[in-house]
């Protein structure tokens, strides 16, 4: 399912190259720039799919750790925090940000494609 994810969120990011991708999201100077740069794509592709989405959830369809990932969209205000969900423990809810619609050229989330 990330693989679904974050290939239909490419394919709307056509435009947007790799580097411009690393230097809005990620430290290039970073020794794992590379790495750190598709942790945060994925996350950013759960996101933006699967909204509002807590940090369980994500770990749960990424099967990765994700909580650097999110920390980074959260510092570069590409995610924001929704609420809490309705549930025991109260889990913080992530959704996108007007900045992620903005910085994409995205009018609303109904512009990403759909997943197949």
């Amino acid at each position: 399912l990330p693989t679904t994810l974050v290939a239909a969120f490419r394919a709307t990011l056509e435009e947007i190259t790799e580097s411009e991708l690393l230097l809005h999201v990620v430290d290039v100077t970073h020794p794992n720039a590379k790495e750190q740069a598709e942790s945060v794509l994925e996350t950013l592709a759960v996101i933006a799919y699967k909204q509002p989405v807590t940090l369980a959830e994500i770990l749960a369809i990424r099967g990765k750790k994700s909580s650097t990932a999110l920390q980074t969209l959260l510092e570069r205000k590409m995610v924001a925090i929704l609420g809490r969900k309705p549930v025991v423990g109260r889990p913080i809810l992530y959704g996108t940000s007007k900045e992620f619609l903005i910085h994409f050229g995205l009018k609303s989330l109904s512009d990403l494609p759909t997943l197949e």
